[in-house]
């Protein structure tokens, strides 16, 4: 029978794995996400993948039907920050994976806490350095809600946020920028200098020979 704990695949691979255009996409967004491994993106697919199913059965119902049962599953992603509250079937179709990546905890702490990396903000979610509301978080793959998103901080025992801010004012300062400094040559290389060539010794004109 199995372990009714677990009765769906959450994750499914892509049908051409070894294409180079879809592993160069899959790589660019491991790095942009900061994900593990591609598991974590294949789960991604497949519950956008689940959202859709779900989006076109309701298209193909009654009137009647589908105004009873369509409430349910836009009010679930208006809750989590996929659609907006006015959004339609069709802005659901238009999802990409992208949109359910960018809720997750992982990159919420990015964008709000100051990381400069999101492989940094990793560390800190799975370290327990980060908490939403009064309790602590330590799953990178969390979907932050939008009633959660502005609670989200850092731990108060956490010092992390001394030694961003401690990066902070390590980091160089650049006077002048690259438009400004692109047109001027260096002083040396514009001032010209004159150099003098020695005189030509005078030549022999006695002959060696008598």
């Amino acid at each position: 029978m199995g372990d009714p704990k677990y009765p769906r695949k959450v994750w499914r691979k892509p049908k051409r794995p070894l294409n180079y255009e879809l592993k160069m996409d899959e790589l660019k967004t491991l790095g942009t996400f900061g994900l593990r491994t591609k598991r974590e993106l294949w789960k991604a697919h497949t519950e956008l993948s689940r959202v859709r199913h779900q989006a076109r059965s309701l298209l193909a119902l009654r009137q009647e039907i589908r105004a009873e049962k369509e409430p349910i599953l836009m009010n679930s992603l208006a809750r989590i920050g996929l659609v907006s509250s006015d959004a339609t079937l069709d802005d659901v179709l238009n999802l990409n994976a992208t949109d359910l990546l960018s809720r997750r905890l992982q990159t919420i702490v990015t964008k709000k806490l100051g990381f400069k990396t999101p492989y940094q903000a990793r560390q800190a979610v799975i370290h327990g350095h980060i908490m939403i509301g009064e309790r602590k978080v330590n799953i990178p793959s969390y979907t932050v809600t939008v009633d959660e998103e502005n609670s989200v901080h850092f731990a108060p025992e956490s010092k992390i946020p001394e030694m961003l801010e401690k990066t902070k004012k390590e980091e160089p300062v650049v006077e002048a920028t690259e438009e400004e400094t692109e047109g001027e040559a260096p002083k040396e290389a514009t001032e010209e200098k004159t150099v003098e060539t020695p005189a030509e010794a005078p030549k022999d004109e006695t002959s060696s020979t008598e």
